[in-house]
């Protein structure tokens, strides 16, 4: 049991004895000038927000034991970037981590769509990149620390990214993390508002990376499939098992699912990863109305082993089928959408 404020009081001087929230900035090799938000909830749950990086969430780990994806890449700084680069393809040199925002006006594969909505006959269209421009963003950090609700101590930080441009886009994203001194969960509430004054597409999706030890073979995939909508060519060919996981695969090609899901409790849908041989589980829970699609991502590749859990306000189909059927997003003038999110760590 977490001590009361007084209790705390009476035996530390300092609350980072518990836990806290630390402001540090990375240091060394392409991860080099990241400021990074540094959680310790107390409870062996420790997670890394990444201000330069979308306020994304970087490292996570629980009792010494990791459950956010490291990638080769390293948490890269955004400055290094190359949007345009290998044919929109150049945001996999960014990818790693617990979180990676999709977004804030496109998400999955790239291409060309229509910009007439900017009004600025020398932009006839938008090139877009896979999963758009967000991630590799940097925050301007308006606030963290801890917050005493009586006895309750709250862990939190707050920052602003702007995604904008002359005659085109401009949308904020304003993003808030909460975690309770002493708690396991991660709380994640994301709002976005096109600061603009033309009619602005909206698309949104988070990329959950879970990775090694919770990742493993024999580790399960938990969720309430109603249906498989899609699925990638890659899984007739390879036939992987999608929900007992299987160990790294040389050579592997990633496999991809558009699954409905049935919700857990009124409109809120919850899937999760299952060790049990860790005893440990990591559940992701959303509000269907906020993100009515949802991907599993299952790349078993050696040296790039994860599970991809995908909430989006979108199907797989992507950009240029949504303004066709009609499903994309146009947020007018000051609208704004908000997304709640919350992750969890739980004994299997």
């Amino acid at each position: 049991m977490t001590p009361s404020r007084r209790e705390l009081a009476e035996l530390t001087g300092d609350l980072s004895a518990a836990g806290g929230v630390r402001l540090v900035t990375l240091g060394d090799g392409a991860e080099r000038g990241i400021r990074t938000l540094e959680f310790r909830t107390g409870s062996g749950l420790a997670f890394d927000v990444l201000v330069d990086r979308c306020m994304d969430i970087g490292a996570a780990e629980h009792a010494g034991r990791s459950f956010g994806w490291r990638s080769p890449t390293g948490f890269r700084h955004p400055g290094l970037h190359e949007n345009a680069d290998e044919d929109g393809l150049s945001w996999l040199r960014s990818f790693s981590g617990l979180i990676v925002t999709a977004g804030l006006d496109h998400t999955l594969f790239g291409g060309d769509v229509p910009a007439g909505a900017y009004r600025y006959p020398p932009r006839q269209s938008v090139r877009h990149g896979l999963h758009g421009r967000a991630g590799n963003l940097p925050a301007r950090l308006t606030g963290y620390g801890e917050r005493w609700e009586g006895d309750r101590c709250v862990l939190w930080a707050e920052g602003e990214v702007r995604q904008a441009a002359v005659f085109a886009e401009n949308l904020r994203l304003v993003r808030r993390i909460e975690a309770d001194l002493g708690g396991d969960e991660i709380r994640l509430v994301d709002t976005v508002t096109n600061a603009g004054f033309e009619p602005t597409p909206h698309m949104f999706l988070y990329h959950i990376n879970l990775g090694w030890p919770l990742l493993d073979e024999g580790a399960r995939f938990e969720a309430d499939i109603r249906e498989t909508l899609w699925q990638s060519d890659s899984v007739a060919e390879q036939k992987a098992d999608h929900l007992t996981f299987p160990g790294p695969v040389p050579g592997f090609v990633e496999q991809v699912y558009e699954h409905a899901l049935n919700p857990v409790e009124d409109g809120v849908h919850r899937v999760a990863v299952i060790n049990d041989r860790l005893g440990m589980k990591v559940s992701v829970e959303w509000r269907a109305e906020e993100f009515p699609c949802f991907f599993e991502w299952l790349n078993l590749r050696s040296g790039n082993y994860a599970v991809g859990l995908e909430p989006s306000t979108h199907h797989v189909s992507g950009d240029a089928a949504a303004r066709q059927d009609g499903s994309m997003i146009w947020l007018g003038p000051e609208e704004s959408r908000t997304y709640h999110t919350t992750f969890r760590v739980e004994t299997a």
